[in-house]
């Protein structure tokens, strides 16, 4: 496919909701409140917001340079820019790490269809916790109902996915992302309200630098890592579809920023209400599916508030996969010549059947385990501990040192057709060639010998 065929987005608008999109997902929702708990609040939020900045945001801008660059999917890509060299392991990497994230993340997406059907039923209104663990138990180790919630979700991006760049991913994007902003804030607005909020509004703001730990770091930057979708092949994939006049840098900061706010407003979403209950926020992944609900089940319109939180983890759920998926599917139609309908329905049915074990490996099938882990746990380890990390640190190790400098200046100037400060183009430089891949060693080190 040549690159005069290539869909693209359709204006600067699409590109970002799209790039945030990506960014935006369960991370966000699921991951970073009980992370926020589990670190001391406030200091655990400065110390992400630092990652953000000095490490993730130029790792995002390279990703960005090597997709706009080489126009093509993550593999072709840097065959374009590196021919027949070992940095067509990025490629690889990326491939395969977007397809394992989403042999577990689907089955994640699907449990939030199934609990905005259940916030219809009472049974989720109840101020039990142990009633409300129960059925997270019983809903996960079944053998049928997490199975269809993940095919459901599987398909609903799928769809999306097929209709292409322009028609699917842009325009769904559109539409899905300012809704989910909106209903987010709905929810925190509710959440501030609460009799006793207060507390954890200071919480989330006063930082205790007394607790953070060697841990908190790792897990600071791991969430940064993870929420913004870097190293798994994303960003260089859609930004293969963004126009040479766009500014990446400008695309890049409102992108992680967009990210970052949704996260904050999370945090307002979930913690607040959490303290006004007398509940722990490091309760862990089950805050959003067993601790919430209980809270849930306490407030006036309680139940519009669960249908409304679900639909948000929904849509995050979804802006997410399709980045995903896209990243294997452009990898399908571009290296092999083969249809978009044809490479994402072979995705669904291979996605459909790996994540359908990961699904039942956590109840059904408790056998179905590798290295002692079930494969639900194994795919989440093997993308977030290695495939990620070790992908982000061969990008920069790419753009830093294999692309010349005035290449990356070009790419990053337009052609000299838009102003990049030097002094800021000779940091980014900096932070690239050494201070990332330092930072991801110790990351990767750390998680082997923990």
């Amino acid at each position: 496919m040549s690159n005069l065929d290539r869909d693209s987005f359709s204006s600067r608008f699409g590109v970002l909701v799209a790039v945030a999109g990506s960014a935006v997902g369960l991370g966000n929702l699921w991951r970073f409140p009980y992370l926020v708990g589990n670190n001391g609040g406030a200091a655990f939020i400065i110390i992400y917001l630092l990652f953000v900045i000095v490490l993730c945001l130029p790792i995002m801008v390279s990703e960005f340079v090597i997709g706009r660059r080489g126009r093509a999917n993550s593999f072709g890509a840097i065959e374009k820019l590196a021919p027949r060299s070992g940095w067509l392991s990025i490629g690889v990497i990326s491939v395969v790490a977007s397809f394992t994230i989403m042999a577990f993340y689907s089955v994640v997406g699907g449990w939030t269809i199934y609990y905005i059907f259940k916030s219809f039923s009472n049974t989720l209104f109840v101020n039990d916790s142990q009633n409300l663990t129960l059925q997270f138990s019983a809903f996960i180790e079944s053998p049928y109902l997490p199975t269809l919630s993940h095919l459901l979700f599987l398909a609903l991006s799928s769809l999306i996915v097929v209709a292409g760049v322009k028609n699917g991913i842009e325009k769904y994007s559109k539409l899905l992302m300012p809704l989910l902003f909106l209903l987010v804030v709905i929810v925190a607005i509710r959440s501030l309200t609460l009799e006793g909020s207060a507390k954890g509004v200071e919480f989330l703001f006063r930082p205790d630098f007394s607790k953070v730990t060697g841990k908190t770091l790792l897990d600071a930057l791991g969430q940064a890592f993870f929420s913004l979708s870097l190293g798994m092949g994303c960003m260089i994939t859609y930004s293969s579809y963004v126009k040479k006049e766009e500014n990446l840098f400008k695309i890049s900061i409102m992108g992680a920023g967009a990210d970052t706010i949704f996260a904050l407003i999370a945090g307002l979403a979930i913690v607040p209400a959490v303290f006004a209950f007398g509940i722990s926020p490091s309760e862990g992944p089950s805050l959003v599916f067993i601790t919430l609900p209980q809270v849930f089940a306490q407030i006036p319109f309680g139940r519009v508030i669960s249908i409304l939180f679900f639909i948000i983890l929904l849509i995050a759920a979804v802006t997410s996969a399709i980045s995903l998926i896209e990243v294997v599917t452009a990898f399908l139609t571009e290296e092999l010549n083969w249809s978009r309908k044809k490479a994402v329905a072979t995705i669904f049915v291979a996605l459909g059947f790996i994540g359908a074990l990961s699904s039942l490996s956590m109840g059904a099938l408790p056998s179905l385990t590798i290295f002692g882990k079930n494969l639900f746990d194994l795919f989440d380890f093997i993308s977030s501990n290695i495939l990620l990390p070790l992908g982000g640190a061969l990008v920069v190790l790419f753009v830093g040192w294999r692309l010349n400098g005035a290449e990356l200046y070009d790419e990053l100037s337009n052609g000299a057709t838009i102003k990049f400060d030097r002094r800021l183009f000779r940091v980014f430089l900096f932070v690239i060639k050494y201070v990332a891949p330092l930072a991801i060693l110790i990351v990767l080190l750390a998680n082997f010998l923990a």
